[in-house]
C-alpha cells in the first residue's frame, strides 16, 4: 500500500473510531490524526484565557492565535503553544468542553485548516465527526464507525471507571446523547456518513477485529493497484 493515502474515519462519539484509527495508522505506519484531541486541546486555550465556552464573541478570540500540532514519539502527544498538553485534555470533563466549543463555526473552520495542513503529506488516518466531509472530502478511503448509544455508553462507562473516574452509567450515557444531538443538529456539518463512506458497525467486535475489516476494505478497493 502506498504511503501518501489519506483514510478519514468519522463517527458518533464512543463508536471506537479512536482505537480504530489508531490502531490503524500504527499497522499502516501513518500519522494518527485525533482531530477529538485538537478540539479538547483548544478547550483547553480558552478555559486557560478565562472565556466563555458557548459565547460566541468570546471564543473568537483564541482562533487567531490557535497554535496545536500532533506529534508521535513512543505514542501519539498533543503541543498547545508548544507545551506538551496531552494528559491534561483527558477525562470526561473536557470531552464535554469539547464538544461545547466544537459547536462554534468559527472553531470547526479553523480546526478543519489546523488538520487539513497537518494531513498534506499524505500517509494519515484522520478520525473525527466530520473529516470524511469537510476536512478530507477527497480522502481515498472513507469510513463511518457506528454502534447504538446505549452500548457506546456502557464502553465509555468502563474505560472512565478503569482510569479511576467516579461517574455512573447513567451521567455517561447522558453526555452520549447530549454529543449525539449537538452532533445531528448543527448548523454546520451535522454528523452523518459521507455518501460514499463504508459503514463500519462495531457492536459485538472488538477494535482489532474492525481494523481488520476496515483493511479487507482497503485491499480490495486500492486505488494504488
Amino acid at each position: 500500500m502506498k504511503r501518501d493515502y489519506i483514510i478519514a474515519v468519522d463517527g458518533p462519539s464512543g463508536a471506537g473510531k479512536s482505537t480504530v484509527s489508531r490502531k490503524l495508522a500504527e499497522k499502516l505506519g501513518y500519522l494518527y490524526l485525533d482531530t477529538g484531541a485538537m478540539y479538547r486541546a483548544a478547550a483547553l486555550k480558552a478555559m486557560k484565557l478565562g472565556l466563555d465556552l458557548d459565547s460566541q464573541d468570546a471564543v473568537k478570540v483564541i482562533v487567531g492565535n490557535l497554535d496545536i500540532k500532533l506529534v508521535r514519539n513512543d505514542r501519539p502527544r498533543v503541543l498547545l503553544d508548544g507545551e506538551d498538553v496531552s494528559e491534561d485534555i483527558r477525562g470526561p470533563e473536557m470531552g464535554m468542553a469539547a464538544s461545547r466549543i466544537s459547536a462554534h463555526a468559527v472553531i470547526r473552520e479553523k480546526m478543519w485548516e489546523l488538520q487539513r495542513k497537518l494531513g498534506e503529506k499524505g500517509g494519515v488516518v484522520a478520525e473525527g465527526r466530520d473529516v470524511g466531509t469537510m476536512v478530507f472530502p477527497d480522502a481515498d478511503y472513507k469510513f463511518f464507525v457506528t454502534a447504538g448509544a446505549e452500548e457506546r455508553a456502557g464502553r465509555r462507562h468502563r474505560e472512565l471507571v478503569a482510569k479511576g473516574y467516579k461517574v455512573n452509567y447513567a451521567q455517561v450515557l447522558e453526555e452520549v446523547k447530549k454529543r449525539d444531538e449537538q452532533d445531528q443538529n448543527r448548523k454546520l456539518a451535522p454528523l452523518k456518513p459521507a455518501a460514499d463512506a463504508v459503514l463500519i458497525d462495531t457492536t459485538g467486535i472488538n477494535a482489532e477485529q474492525a481494523v481488520d475489516r476496515i483493511l479487507s476494505c482497503i485491499k480490495v478497493g486500492n486505488p494504488g493497484e
